[in-house]
């Protein structure tokens, strides 16, 4: 006996149609690991301070500890992407979400508790590095479960516009702890922030991971996920003829698309970190700017990238993701170093630096828009929270926790203060290759659930996985 399952690859039908409860569950977590990784970034040199400079000791080497633990957590998000990938990918994206929330809410919390080095000596930053581990891992299960939730409820042809929210929630956790540090920074003095005010945007964490909680105690499953499901040890009739269980990628495949997919971001991720988030540290250490004046200028730019995220997003529906993301690529690889030498021109006014910043910006946010939808439909439903997410992760660990430790050691070894201009102009250099790869049409359509070409067929369609 057979029973009729309607196809979960449409978006027709009440049932199917995306909520706004879904959207904002899905983004909820995004915002939280966003302004906590935001927060880490624009207090590091206070965190260096008070956890890996002992008295006495370099300041610029404590900074440079503070960016190797920084980067230690990102390297751990790719474990965490493969486990609670895996375990999206088996048992749903919903409880996964619930767990990854969790525990990023915990490790952030406890983090505004620790004791300094002043006060248990070396112990501190052992105690700083194991939470932001546990960040890291969190983080790794947040990406591919947001992206699938919101591209898997998405309505054909708008799958850019809700990919988009997830990095828009990224501008908005990354502008929600600048405003912080900033508010701090100005109603706190120097010595009173440096002591205890630092810690204040790590303990707001709680009643925000709370907020996030609930809302996702209430998210449904996605229907794409709830037909893969279905399908597992029994038939499907669709159309009135009887398909397969959804398969299962070779794993070679899943590997190659994952690589490539890193491959069309890496730009993205490193320019997004380095004008978004190491930017206040490198004004401060290596141009000689104020707190206040750094955090300044890293709001304008995160003000630029948060502008252009949902029209990018938009337009990659109507004109495919390769040529807007080409496009951003392209302008942080050419504008680069004009924009760092009119930051160091001591005669440029603040309004003119501000507008550059604000540009570069806006042209990081023209990769990010469409590239959640990109990375999503680079997968099949089977595989889609696995691969999504480690293809971010990887690139994200390379070319994003790395920045700020590659950037501050590179400076300190070599005197030159264009190592962000030429990071950035690199990394998106190398990323425009990978980003020709995807084809005009690939927004146009229903997600992949792993029918459409056997998985495997040799064909070498450039999307990803079986292609």
């Amino acid at each position: 006996m057979t029973v009729s399952i309607p196809d979960p690859s449409r978006t027709t039908g009440e049932a199917v149609r995306p909520t706004r409860r879904a959207l904002v569950a899905g983004s909820v977590g995004n915002f939280i690991e966003w302004y906590e990784f935001g927060v880490y970034g624009y207090f590091a040199t206070v965190i260096a301070a008070n956890f890996f400079t002992p008295e006495g000791g370099n300041d610029l080497e404590g900074l440079v500890k503070t960016y190797a633990s920084f980067a230690l957590a990102f390297f751990f998000r790719p474990i965490g992407a493969a486990v609670f990938g895996r375990l999206g990918d088996r048992i749903g994206r919903r409880p996964v979400l619930i767990l990854v929330v969790l525990l990023m809410t915990a490790a952030t919390t406890l983090i505004g508790l620790l004791p300094t080095y002043d006060t248990v000596g070396a112990a501190a930053p052992w105690l700083l590095t194991f939470l932001r581990v546990l960040q890291g891992l969190s983080a790794g299960g947040e990406f591919g479960g947001a992206v699938s939730i919101m591209t898997e409820f998405a309505p054909d042809g708008r799958r850019g516009l809700y990919g988009a929210w997830q990095s828009f929630t990224v501008a908005l956790g990354l502008l929600g702890g600048a405003g912080v540090a900033a508010l701090l920074a100005t109603v706190l003095s120097e010595q009173a922030l440096n002591d205890w005010g630092w810690r204040l945007p790590f303990l707001l964490t709680l009643p925000m991971g709370l907020g996030a909680l609930w809302l996702r105690l209430r998210l449904e499953e996605t229907p794409a996920f709830r037909g893969a499901g279905d399908t597992r040890g029994a038939d499907k009739q669709v159309g009135g003829a009887v398909a397969p269980p959804l398969p299962t990628p070779p794993a070679a495949e899943v590997a190659r698309a994952i690589v490539l997919g890193a491959g069309r971001i890496m730009g993205w991720a490193a320019a997004g970190y380095t004008f978004l988030v190491v930017l206040p540290s490198y004004l401060q250490s290596t141009l000689g700017a104020s707190f206040r004046q750094a955090l300044i200028a890293t709001v304008v730019a995160n003000l630029g990238f948060a502008v252009s995220i949902i029209p990018a997003g938009w337009l990659s529906d109507r004109i495919g993701r390769r040529p807007v993301m080409l496009s951003g690529a392209a302008l942080v690889a050419v504008s680069a170093i004009p924009l760092l030498n009119l930051l160091q021109d001591a005669d440029r006014s603040n309004l003119v630096k501000g507008v550059a910043v604000f540009a570069a910006g806006a042209a990081v946010g023209l990769m990010a828009g469409p590239g959640p939808a990109m990375l999503a439909e680079m997968f099949p439903t089977r595989v889609r929270y696995t691969g999504l997410g480690l293809a971010y992760a990887l690139s994200n660990a390379v070319f994003s926790g790395c920045a700020g430790l590659i950037i501050t050691k590179t400076i300190e070894r070599t005197g030159e203060v264009d190592i962000p201009a030429y990071y950035t102009t690199v990394t998106c250099a190398i990323s425009l290759p990978a980003l020709l790869t995807l084809r005009g049409d690939d927004h146009r359509g229903p997600l992949r659930d792993g029918r459409e070409d056997g998985c495997g067929d040799g064909r070498g369609d450039a999307r990803g996985v079986g292609r």
